[in-house]
């Protein structure tokens, strides 16, 4: 064996030396990783030919194996680095030679493609990509990212540092509706440097905000990096839980868990969401205090901040009080039970008797395992359960309710109906923050438009609270409220006229409503990231051809009654039910049908006219190519990573590397070592080759334990995102120093980002003590 090495760790260095050669040579890297994996395999297999790499295995023939095997030990968790005393033989590193494992390979690589890219579970949330993707680079070939920056360097730029808390602010946004790395700093690095170095900021402050505000799109949903993260999570999860199941003697990770071992790319975008805000608030708190101590190198910028008409009063009473007064209003009203949930649905089957919290009928093994991960006490009251069910010969199973039943809890929901519901209260709510804004836009126009708006807000609360009932239909619903709502709609046309003459509404509103459209759809567990994803397309889509048609001076009525439409569509399809295959169809539906059919078609045909805009105006053309570009890259990632993982396997390296991990008796240990490998590789690879070549590796180890894998998920994107910053080999650096000015050197790049690779390392120790900031979301939210 060459160098004194195993058969597989000489393998497993000739992989990577060909996969960090091919790469070294500026081959595209997706081309580069599936040539390194075929010349890899080749190489290996004509060493294995001529003998030169032999494995030293341990001897499952032999007695003191047979003996740990008889003592409980599970054959998987025994390994030449747990058991390093155990005898061994010398095999091939090919079990049946090379031609054996190339078959063996090809089949496995036809099967992993159909599973993992043509037709598996994981393409439907892989066509997400796609979409963001688009969606980013649609906002971003429209020059909103530029209108954002404009606006906010003039709210904030009086401030000391403002121009930095503007640059954080812009990147969160365009971190939230594009979610790629590169492109966030290539833009934020021709818009936002040039305007901070001729106000006099220093090139080490600037460029290092800009970098590390470009990252926020690692984290910040929709963030393709945990799109593509989480779809080979949850695989990972899943199948290793079931491992860790089978090794302590449990028949699966239901019954060993106690829950099914199940992680989404939704309830990864949840957990994302707040360790992302606390990074960008951190980044904009450090820019702030820089500034406050060295105030030439970070001058404020004088500039208006609100409208000539309106005053610091006016600004402070309806931007601030008034705004935080509703939503105090309405949070009082939700817990004093005023607001809440009017649903009086019923279901007509109930259990007798609530299963146990643990399944109790196990080996003796099993029972072991599952006192130790979940506690005597835990384990205690499940057999009691299960002991009070056997005795009342009570049944766990469902069974239909009666009539009498039926009726009981129907009366007992109504009972408990809150007089105003949810949905009715949310819009209301909704249209009272729109007056309130508006009164500080322009305080000085007449009110009385708005105060009519207002009078239909309070008419439409009374209305719902004391004429609407939980039993009332949606059309006896939508005629009663149509009068209130028809008033407040009155006021909001003003309010929209007057909102328009603010540049930072004009500019911040239709992004926010994009980006809350889009995360709120998922994080609210109401559609999966593929649909919303979807929206996202086609609103940046709309978005893009409005901007376009307002520069050209044409009319953009068209694309805003499409707008309306669609959310014409979300608002019938949530309060009727447009099955007409049913037996029966009330009229109100009928109507409900036919107004969600006009709403769809006025939606498609406004979603073409958008791309025909676009395409008039050169925009949609580069679109495409630029998200065909991106996306093909992707794709072709993934399959030469495939086969990377595939040769690696067939030699037993991926056994090898787990088996080493999993000798660690600290599972913390274990994941710190991951952190710190994962942090090294993110010097020279990207995101993608970590993710389907890494991962697939180690994941196995670290979702196989005990450890939350919403919190393991997220540790690994802010890890990466703290290695693509930190000098000399950051991703974010090299993308950075491709657009900045010839006076801007690379050494200004290196010292401006290292107080920001700090922060990270904070945020990283922020996390690892208070996971509660990933977990928060996700257990809030139901799933």
């Amino acid at each position: 064996m060459p160098f004194g090495l195993d058969g597989i760790e000489a393998a497993l260095l000739i992989v990577f030396v060909c996969l960090f050669g091919g790469i070294m040579t500026g081959f595209p890297v997706a081309f580069a990783i599936g040539g390194s994996a075929v010349i890899s395999f080749i190489i290996i297999a004509a060493l294995d030919a001529g003998g030169f790499l032999l494995h030293q295995a341990i001897d499952t023939q032999s007695a003191e194996y047979a003996a740990l095997v008889a003592q409980g030990v599970t054959r998987g968790a025994i390994s030449v680095f747990s058991y390093p005393d155990l005898p061994r033989i010398t095999e091939p590193l090919f079990d049946g030679g090379w031609q054996t494992a190339l078959n063996r390979t090809i089949s496995f690589v036809v099967n992993r493609m159909n599973e993992r890219v043509i037709a598996g579970q994981s393409i439907d949330t892989l066509l997400a990509v796609l979409m963001f993707v688009m969606m980013g680079i649609t906002l971003e070939r429209s020059r909103i990212a530029n209108d954002l920056l404009t606006t906010m360097a003039r709210v904030f730029g009086p401030l000391p540092g403002g121009l930095t808390v503007s640059i954080v602010v812009v990147g969160a946004f365009l971190a939230a509706s594009t979610g790629i790395v590169g492109a966030t700093v290539v833009t934020m690095g021709l818009l936002a440097l040039p305007t901070m170095l001729r106000n006099g900021y220093s090139p080490e402050l600037s460029t290092g905000v800009i970098a590390a505000s470009g990252t926020l799109g690692q984290i910040i949903p929709p963030s393709i990096v945990i799109v593509l993260l989480g779809t080979l999570a949850g695989d990972i999860y899943s199948t290793a839980q079931e491992n860790r199941a089978q090794l302590v003697g449990c028949s699966d990770a239901l019954t060993y868990l106690g829950e099914p071992a199940v992680v989404s790319v939704g309830t990864l975008f949840q957990a994302a969401l707040l360790p992302g805000l606390m990074l960008a608030a951190l980044y904009a708190a450090y820019a702030f205090v820089f500034a406050l101590f060295n105030p030439d190198k970070a001058p404020p910028v004088t500039g208006d901040t609100t409208s000539a008409e309106t005053s610091r009063r006016d600004a402070l009473i309806w931007f601030l009080i008034a705004p935080a007064a509703i939503l105090l209003v309405a949070f009082a009203a939700s817990s004093a039970g005023f607001v809440g949930a009017q649903s009086v649905v019923v279901s007509t089957t109930a259990q007798e008797a609530q299963a146990p919290d643990l399944r109790t009928n196990v080996s003796p093994q099993c029972a072991e395992a599952m006192i130790e991960l979940h506690g005597q006490e835990r384990w205690d009251r499940a057999v009691e359960q299960a002991e009070v069910l056997a005795t009342s010969g009570v049944s766990t199973e469902l069974r239909e309710l009666s009539a009498e039943e039926i009726a009981a809890a129907r009366e007992a929901k109504l009972a408990d109906a809150a007089p105003v519901g949810n949905g009715i209260a949310a819009m209301l709510v909704f249209f009272a923050l729109i007056l309130a804004l508006a009164r500080g836009v322009a305080p000085r126009d007449d009110p009385r438009p708005l105060l009519a708006g207002a009078f239909g807000v309070a008419a439409g609360f009374v209305v719902d609270a004391t004429l609407i009932g939980p039993t009332a239909s949606p059309g006896t619903t939508f005629a009663l409220m149509a009068i209130p709502v028809g008033i407040a709609t009155y006021g909001l046309r003003a309010a929209a006229a007057r909102l328009s003459r603010s540049d930072l509404i004009r500019v911040v509103f239709p992004p926010i409503v994009l980006i809350v459209a889009v995360l709120g759809s998922i994080l609210g567990g109401i559609t999966n990231p593929t649909p919303a994803a979807a929206l996202g397309a086609a609103g940046a889509i709309m978005l893009a051809a409005y901007r376009r048609l307002q520069d050209e001076k044409r009319p953009g009525s068209i694309v805003i009654w499409a707008s309306f439409a669609v959310v014409i569509m979300i608002l019938v399809g949530a309060n009727f039910d447009l099955r007409v295959d049913r037996e029966s169809v009330t009229f109100a539906d009928w109507i409900a049908i036919g107004v969600a059919q006009l709403a769809y078609h006025v939606a498609v045909f406004g979603t073409l006219y958008s791309i025909w805009v676009l395409f008039r105006s050169g925009v949609m053309g580069a679109v495409v190519r630029e998200t065909a570009k991106v996306t093909s890259m992707v794709f072709t990632i993934l399959i030469g990573s495939q086969l990377l993982n595939l040769v690696i396997i067939s030699f037993g390296g991926e056994e090898y590397i787990q088996a080493f991990l999993r000798s660690f008796n600290d599972e913390w240990a274990v994941f710190l070592l991951v952190m710190v490998i994962l942090f090294i590789l993110g010097f020279v690879l990207d995101f993608l080759e970590i993710i389907y070549i890494v991962i697939p590796i180690v994941g196995p180890v670290i979702y196989g334990g005990t450890l939350d894998p919403k919190w393991v998920t997220i540790m690994i994107a802010v890890n990466l995102q703290t290695s693509f910053l930190t000098p000399p080999f950051g991703f974010a650096l090299f993308y950075l120093r491709g657009v900045a000015p010839k006076e801007v050197t690379t050494g200004h790049i290196y010292r401006g980002v290292i107080p920001f690779v700090i922060i990270q390392v904070v945020g990283l120790g922020l996390l690892w003590l208070f996971p509660q900031i990933t977990t928060f979301l996700p257990d809030l939210i139901p799933q």
